[in-house]
């Protein structure tokens, strides 16, 4: 072990330039519980409605939106994983390793952008919640026309900050509570109103079968016919649409930030419950939601928003779960925008920028045209990113495997790569100008432009110097993570173990929670199983709507204190 002198220069860095530390590094629950929070979202009921304005049929939702996201899954598990605990880094700070200080800062301030903007617009979505419950008029303009909608505004986006500012054990702790109410209220919304669409169709409030099901989906969800009027997206665009849906972070290795913490690189599969739990039933789920709104009020699906869904599929617990699932996707993506903003301002620590970010993102989100956009925003943001996902991909995994050098222009000294630069300005052209020329499906884009990327930068990395070796940079590169090794096990032989806490009240609160959980589940069945009428039917939503909301603010407090009494214990 080196004298502790020897790590000055490391003290002297922020925690988010180094590697994570061993001793920081968390089970696949945690992920489990992370990737179900965020991508259980407010925007599931805005994609929910945009695959019927689509003209999606219904069992190419069924079929298209599994195979899609298992494709997803397969991404963050084959591409952003292994290279994310191959060097526990965020992609900001292992692409200033690859392509020098400059390209990284202007890559660094596009994701500062991207992601804040992101994040104001989930949470305007859950200020939209609380204004429907206060009746504030709607935010039509794209400017903010009411002071109370700016007040709400700011109030809900404080929650995000302060949760971000905290870090991943942080996001981690809030998603890990949020996510099985999640899971649990989407499905239940979709219990709770399948019923209405039945009645409107069939004239009973249960389908009988499958084959009736897929007659009230073709009947009155996913027609098959857009908002047009004229034959909708098929299986293959279904399917693209999930795959590329977050291209951003696993083509795009925005995700290394989360999954550098992973243990195993198989802790890529606990993205599963974010894309089959998630996105898979809560977008068909969202779809069932929107329409059987839509019969209630009379209006057509697309004219709904997310507060007038969620408040006739769960009572006042709708309003609950707008605000929650636009917080969980805000938290996530406001805390890798302040990654992204530390990579940029390494003097100060991430809690700092994080705050910044924060103020900034409050701001943006008090002009609804952000949330109007987001779809725009989302996909050609990933085809942004993909051609540096490209890069860092060919850089960390093709290099070993054909003899090239990685690291090579830090070993150079190079201030930027001119092979980075030239193949992400190359591939953008690529990318947009496949788009441009319409020759392919816009959802598959990132693939062509991901190998493009990928073929070009391998070629001029080889013609400036990837080729050639260099022994000395190398061993000095050992050295340094020799260090950061040692560095580490002083940390870690420094930090207590946490105990657990298995009190027996403990227990019985998460026990408390999981019935409540159950409650909710039970009740929803019941409005879909046991309406013999439609009589029975109103009946039974509205018992649903009240003890709905009672499980709910059970399920709240008791988690949450399970949890504060876990975080005690830890801390004491």
């Amino acid at each position: 072990m080196k004298n502790s002198s020897n790590f000055s220069k490391l003290e002297q860095m922020q925690e988010e330039q180094l590697p994570v530390p061993k001793h920081k590094l968390h089970d696949w629950t945690h992920f489990a519980g992370l990737y179900a929070a965020e991508h259980v979202a407010a925007t599931e009921f805005v994609i929910g409605a945009t695959f019927v304005a689509l003209g999606a049929k219904t069992m190419d939702i069924v079929i298209g939106l599994l195979i899609g996201n298992i494709l997803a899954v397969l991404s963050w598990t084959l591409i952003t994983s292994p290279i994310a605990v191959d060097t526990r880094l965020s992609l900001y700070t292992y692409l200033k390793k690859i392509a020098g200080k400059k390209m990284s800062y202007l890559y660094d301030w596009a994701n500062v952008l991207i992601f804040t903007v992101i994040s104001a617009a989930m949470v305007t979505v859950s200020a939209t919640a609380v204004r429907f419950a206060f009746d504030i008029p709607a935010q039509l303009n794209w400017y903010p026309t009411n002071f109370w909608f700016i007040l709400i505004v700011f109030l809900v986006g404080m929650v995000v900050v302060y949760v971000a500012i905290y870090g991943f054990n942080a996001v981690s702790d809030f998603s890990g509570i949020c996510a099985p109410w999640l899971f649990t209220m989407f499905t239940s919304g979709a219990l709770v109103l399948l019923p209405a669409l039945s009645l409107s169709v069939l004239e009973k409030p249960l389908p009988g079968s499958w084959s009736e099901f897929v007659d009230i989906g073709n009947l009155s969800i996913w027609t098959g016919i857009n908002s047009d009027g004229e034959s909708g997206i098929g299986l293959v665009e279904v399917i693209g649409f999930g795959w590329a849906a977050n291209t951003i972070t696993h083509f795009g290795l925005i995700d290394m930030a989360l999954l550098r913490f992973a243990k195993k690189k198989s802790y890529g599969l606990a993205t599963s419950t974010g894309m089959l739990f998630g996105h898979y039933i809560a977008w068909i789920a969202a779809g069932i939601m929107g329409a059987g709104a839509a019969v209630i009020l009379g209006k057509t699906i697309v004219e709904l928003d997310p507060g007038d869904v969620a408040y006739y599929a769960l009572g006042w617990s709708g309003f609950v779960i707008v605000i929650v699932a636009g917080w969980t996707t805000a938290i996530t993506n406001l805390y890798r925008a302040g990654l992204a903003a530390q990579a940029i301002f390494s003097s100060f620590s991430r809690r700092k920028t994080t705050m910044v970010v924060g103020i900034a993102m409050v701001i943006i989100a008090c002009f609804p045209f952000v949330f109007s956009q987001i779809l725009p925003l989302l996909t050609y943001a990933g085809l942004l990113v993909v051609p540096v996902g490209a890069i860092v991909f060919a850089e960390h995994q093709v290099f070993p495997r054909i003899g090239y050098t990685r690291y090579w222009s830090k070993y150079q000294d190079y201030l930027t790569s001119i092979p980075a630069v030239a193949s992400w300005g190359l591939g953008l052209v690529f990318g947009f100008g496949l788009n441009f020329l319409d020759v392919m499906s816009f959802y598959y884009l990132f693939i062509p432009t991901w190998f493009f990327t990928t073929i070009l930068y391998t070629f001029l990395a080889g013609r400036y110097g990837a080729k050639k070796t260099y022994p000395e940079a190398e061993a000095k590169e050992k050295e340094f993570n020799e260090l950061v090794d040692e560095y580490h096990e002083k940390l870690a032989a420094e930090e207590p173990t946490p105990p657990k806490d298995n009190s027996l009240f403990t227990k019985a609160l998460k026990v408390l929670a999981v019935t409540a959980l159950s409650i909710t589940l039970i009740l929803a069945a019941k409005v879909l199983f046991g309406s013999a009428t439609e009589k029975d039917y109103i009946v039974n939503r509205e018992t649903f709507y009240f003890y709905g909301f009672v499980c709910t603010v059970t399920y709240f407090v008791t988690a949450y204190w399970a949890m504060k009494r876990n975080k005690v214990k830890i801390g004491s």
